[in-house]
């Protein structure tokens, strides 16, 4: 008997029909690097655009002003500790100030001395002289111009040398009394008892054609600088524990030959203008080392003179306010933030 034929296993069908193939998202890498160069390209284009087109501008080139941004050139320098070796504080702040009219035209309680005691508390004595300058007039003191006897460089000698005979008989020619009292004030005081010297003049000396500087005598008192460092160097050398502090002139006015004012800064009389001049006070302040309070932009300049000035260079009671306050704020800070 014959055996039934053996069946093949079947193999298992695909899950998928021959000849058709899988469905999928084609990449390719040329359409990638395309559409980021596109984009790219258009980012590009558009920032472009926007840097052309800019920003709106406020700019008038019609606009005129006369403002400026400044800042006030003080240097204030604390007094070296070593100067004050073996000296008993007295508890005492004694000021001297010294100095022609901002100290010297007013005496009363609106004066800029007895504003400055009032606001510090200190005491102080008023030592200036009306009309006088920094700068001598001549190399070598004549009768004929006394007023040299009362320039800064003379009293400041007298001071350092304890010796006020040339002033002395200069007051006797003046036709102002405060000039002996002022000069006996002064004979009369103790230096050893001083604290500060403040010193402050106005544009006189520019105004009076005194000039800044010769490069040839650094000391000469017939120049702003040389009387300035002439006068502070002696004071220093007699009485090294008096802490100096020069106050600048302000703003002023020149009048012309016509009657017409001319304005300070603008104008050169044929030794710079008042900024010049400012800025060798500055510079021989800096030298000598002691503080220097610059009143030119910080306190009465171009753009405010009219509230704080009487006419061309004299102040009224709000600007010796101004210029106490400017003291007070530059060399006793604690004491107006307590205010």
């Amino acid at each position: 008997m014959s055996q039934a034929p053996k069946r093949k296993p079947q193999s298992k069908k695909p899950d998928k029909k021959p000849g058709k193939k899988q469905d999928r998202f084609p990449i390719n890498i040329h359409m990638i690097l395309l559409a980021v160069i596109v984009l790219i390209a258009g980012f590009s284009a558009y920032r472009l655009y926007k840097w052309n087109k800019g920003v709106p501008s406020n700019y008038d080139p019609d606009y005129q002003t006369t403002d400026f941004d400044t800042e006030a050139m003080d240097n204030i320098i604390p007094l070296a500790p070593d100067k004050l070796e073996g000296r008993e504080d007295d508890g005492v702040t004694t000021i001297l100030c010294l100095g022609n009219d901002p100290f010297s035209l007013n005496r009363g309680e609106n004066g800029l001395s007895e504003q400055i005691a009032a606001k510090t508390g200190a005491t102080v004595y008023n030592g200036s002289f009306t009309g006088t300058t920094i700068a001598a007039q001549l190399g070598e003191y004549n009768d004929g111009y006394i007023l040299d006897a009362f320039s800064f460089s003379y009293v400041a000698e007298s001071l350092a040398s304890g010796n006020f005979d040339l002033m002395t008989t200069a007051a006797t020619y003046s036709y102002d009394e405060s000039f002996a009292e002022n000069t006996a004030l002064l004979a009369s005081l103790d230096m050893n008892t001083l604290d500060m010297i403040c010193i402050m003049y106005d544009g006189i000396d520019y105004i009076n054609k005194r000039p800044c500087e010769d490069p040839n005598d650094a000391e000469s008192i017939v120049t702003y600088t040389g009387a300035l460092r002439t006068g502070i160097t002696a004071i220093q050398q007699a009485y090294p524990h008096i802490r100096i502090v020069v106050m600048s002139h302000t703003f002023c006015h020149n009048i012309n030959e016509e009657g017409n004012f001319e304005n300070g800064d603008r104008v050169d009389l044929g030794n710079g203008t008042l900024s010049h001049y400012l800025q060798k006070e500055l510079d021989t302040t800096s030298d000598c080392g002691v503080s220097f309070i610059d009143n030119f932009y910080g306190s009465i300049n171009e753009d405010n003179y009219l509230d704080y000035m009487t006419d061309y260079i004299h102040f009224n009671d709000a600007g010796r306010a101004l210029l106490a306050d400017r003291f007070v704020q530059c060399i006793f800070p604690n004491l107006k933030k307590d205010e």
